[in-house]
């Protein structure tokens, strides 16, 4: 059971709701709107209020909070939040930087919006003010400057000037920086000036620029601290002379340094003044320099000195120039005397030095150059003059003896030679000072010439191409690395260190068989020769029909063979060989055609069945010959005897032999008679008819086309029946008295109108006039 009271329940359901009322409420930012007061254009150091009002408009939302932001060229400049619908923002006062374009948005909740954008001219800049930490400065002496606005906001640039004489000259321009700037000045010239500075602010809309300070006076003191400067005895002494420099400041202010300098190094310095002595040397004549320096003021004075020699330095010479290993060369130490009523040359001693060891106390020094010998070498002389003893020493000279340049070697370049081609020829020394000439010589004539200067330089030259071994002795080459020193290449040692490749010959391709002719079943071999080149040889063989190759052979002889075992007939054609060797240059041979017989049995095989056929020909066309002849007899036997004796003509009408003609094929060339005769054509046609049988006769014929001039039949297998009557005597007789009914049928079923049948139709005609002569002659021996 809940325990709280119900004032409490109730307060938190009022809560809620107005909370949830709260969220539900609505409103709208009318306007925002920006003024400027008093104007939007003030002079500088007027008071100006920028005043930032918003109207809003809502359904009672109790404490309703705005958010201002003022702006300046779209920089923020100041931002708060307020129940108020009114801000204001004073710029006291206001100055030439708060010139721009402000801007006012307020922002309620989640929804904002700006004023219209309000410009702020301030006219004017404050007039800078000009301080000097000193007015009476020396010439050159550096002061303090400053130039400030205090009142002015934003990056000043600060200007100083000087004027003279009415004339102002800029004399110093400061980075930007605030409203003050600070910076030292030093001025050159003696006499009255005045200085002021200005400056300058970038504005947005541009650039202004300030009036110009107050001139302040500045009175510039000529400094007079330049050095006075004796040189003793004399700036032109002798060396060995003892030389006196002083150098000081008359009336000097205080705190001044002297100094003594010759080429930028100092010898001496003292405060005033100071005094410098020496033993003059060869070498210190010049210009000796006096410098007087305070603060950062420097005056100056020098003069300049010279210092004889009383003898020259001494000089180390070396001959010859050139010197090899093994020569005697000569070291001689010389000077020259200027000076002779100050040097006695008696006095003079000389001595030499290697590697700073004395070698000898004499002008001169010979040995034989060898490696050890090589070294640096000085000389040393030494003088007496009136006061004083001089040594001087010359400078180095290295000494290094050449190397004599060695027998030069020469190859071919890479080792390998190939007959008819270009190569190329090195010339080489084992040993040998650089720089060594090379000269090559070829046949008869010089080819060129190569110096080689570095140690990775080489002497290669080209040659044209050579076509005898033997052409390499003609090449020699000469190595000289001085003017007398020439070494030459041993003879015949450049064809003895080549390997030589000659490249092979044009092949010949040919064919070697155990028979004259190629026949089938027999072995052939092709046999691939050249006559020159380098061993080992590469052969390899081709049949022009496949384009393969087909078989290669690498040979140590000048010739191979490939062998084709049991030859058929697809071994005929066109053959060639190819052949190469180490100088890769391809020779091909010409082609040459095999041609393969037939084998003799096959021949044998052949030749007796031809002979069959033969045969079989002939007793063909004897037997169709003995056929026709018995035909013809059975036909001239034919012939109708009556019982009294009278032969009755047969007669065969043209439309009976047309319709013989016409029969089925199966028919064809076959006799068709009246009377009843078996299917066997060896029954006898001749034999008597018996009287018994007289009574008539049917034969049934086949036909297959009618004949136009005869009575209509029907197509196909129609039935044509003959009465044939036998007589008493057993010779048949026609029924009516008529003839009796022949019909022989042609094998050619369309002979009735085709010429390619014509022959055979007059055959059968021919035949059929026969049987008619042979019935009248019959007929006219029965009449008589």
């Amino acid at each position: 059971m809940d325990s709280r009271p119900p004032h409490l329940l109730l307060l938190l359901t009022s809560l809620l709701h107005c909370q949830y009322a709260r969220g539900q409420s609505s409103f709208i930012i009318d306007t925002v709107g920006l003024a400027i007061l008093p104007s939007n254009t003030v002079q500088s150091g007027t008071p100006v209020t920028l005043r930032c009002q918003v109207s809003v408009s809502h359904d009672n939302i109790p404490h309703l909070t705005h958010t201002f932001q003022l702006t300046q060229d779209d920089v923020p400049i100041h931002s708060s939040t307020t129940t108020k619908d009114l801000v204001e923002y004073e710029l006291s006062p206001a100055r030439a930087a708060d010139s721009g374009t402000y801007e006012c948005r307020v922002t309620v909740k989640d929804r904002s919006r700006a004023s219209v954008p309000q410009k702020l001219r301030v006219t004017g800049l404050q007039t800078p003010v000009l301080y000097l930490n000193k007015t009476m400065p020396y010439e050159g002496e550096e002061f303090i400057a400053t130039c400030s606005a205090p009142e002015e906001k934003g990056s000043l640039i600060f200007r100083f000037y000087e004027k003279r004489s009415g004339e102002s000259q800029r004399i110093k321009q400061l980075a930007p920086t605030g409203n003050s700037s600070e910076t030292t000045l030093a001025l050159r010239s003696v006499g009255d000036s005045f200085l002021y500075c200005d400056y300058e602010i970038n504005l947005v809309s541009g650039p202004r620029r300030s009036n110009h300070s107050q001139e302040i006076p500045v009175i510039v003191r000529g400094l007079y601290i330049s050095p006075v400067m004796n040189v003793l005895p004399s700036s032109d002494v002798f060396e060995g002379d003892i030389m006196e420099v002083v150098c000081k400041v008359v009336s000097p202010p205080k705190s001044v340094e002297v100094f003594l300098t010759k080429d930028k190094r100092i010898l001496k310095q003292a405060p005033i003044s100071l005094s410098h002595q020496f033993t003059a040397k060869e070498g210190d004549s010049g210009k000796l320099v006096c410098k007087a320096e305070w603060g950062n003021v420097q005056q100056e004075n020098y003069q300049v000195i010279t210092v004889r020699e009383l003898f020259s330095k001494p000089r180390l010479t070396v001959e010859p120039i050139d010197i090899f290993e093994g020569d005697r060369f000569k070291l001689t130490c010389s000077v020259s005397v200027y000076v002779p009523e100050r040097i006695n040359n008696d006095t003079m001693r000389f001595s030499i030095y290697k590697d700073d060891l004395e070698l000898t106390s004499a002008e001169t020094y010979m040995t034989v150059a060898h490696p050890a010998k090589n070294g640096n070498y000085t000389c040393k002389a030494q003088a007496a003059s009136l006061s004083r003893s001089f040594v001087k020493e010359s400078q180095t000279v290295v000494v290094k003896a050449k190397v004599p340049v060695s027998k030069p070697v020469l190859s071919v370049v890479g080792g390998t030679l190939v007959l008819g081609k270009r190569f190329q020829l090195l010339c080489h020394s084992d040993s040998g000072t650089l720089p060594i000439l090379y000269t090559l010589y070829g046949p008869n004539r010089l080819l060129d010439t190569r110096t080689v200067r570095k140690p990775w330089e080489e002497a290669v030259f080209n040659s044209s191409a050579i076509y005898r071994s033997s052409d390499l002795n003609n090449f020699l080459c000469h190595a000289r690395n001085s003017q007398h020193r020439t070494n030459v290449t041993e003879s015949g040692q450049l064809l003895r260190s080549t390997n030589i490749i000659e490249p092979v010959s044009k092949p010949v391709l040919s064919v070697r068989h155990s028979m004259g002719d190629v026949s089938e079943g027999q072995d052939v071999t092709l046999v691939c020769s050249v006559q020159r080149g380098t061993l080992p040889i590469s052969f390899t063989w081709y049949h022009t029909q496949t384009g393969e190759a087909l078989t290669s052979q690498t040979s140590r002889k000048l010739e191979a063979s490939h062998r084709i075992n049991n030859v058929r007939g697809e071994h005929q054609g066109k053959y060639y060989c190819v052949c190469t060797n180490a100088a890769n240059e391809t020779q091909q041979s010409h082609t040459i055609t095999i041609t393969v017989k037939m084998a003799g049995w096959k021949k044998g095989l052949i030749a007796f069945f031809c002979i069959l056929l033969i045969l079989a020909l002939i007793l063909v066309v004897i037997f169709k010959r003995r056929l026709l002849r018995f035909k013809r007899k059975t036909t001239g036997e034919l012939s109708v005897k009556s019982a009294n004796t009278k032969v009755e003509r047969l007669s065969l009408t043209q439309s009976e032999v047309n319709e013989a003609a016409n029969v089925t094929p199966g028919m064809m060339g076959k006799s068709v008679w009246s009377e009843h005769v078996s299917g066997s054509e060896s029954d006898d046609q001749n034999s008597v008819i018996s009287p018994e049988k007289a009574e008539p006769q049917y034969t049934e014929v086949q036909t297959r086309q009618a004949d136009p001039n005869r009575a209509p039949v029907k197509k196909g297998t129609d039935t044509v029946y003959s009465e044939v009557r036998n007589s008493k005597q057993g010779v048949p007789e026609q029924a009516d008295g008529g003839s009796v009914e022949y019909a022989q049928l042609n094998h050619d079923a369309d002979h009735h109108g085709d010429h390619g049948n014509h022959g055979h139709h007059s055959a059968q005609d021919d035949h059929i006039d026969e049987i008619d002569s042979s019935v009248d002659n019959n007929t006219a021996d029965h009449g008589e």
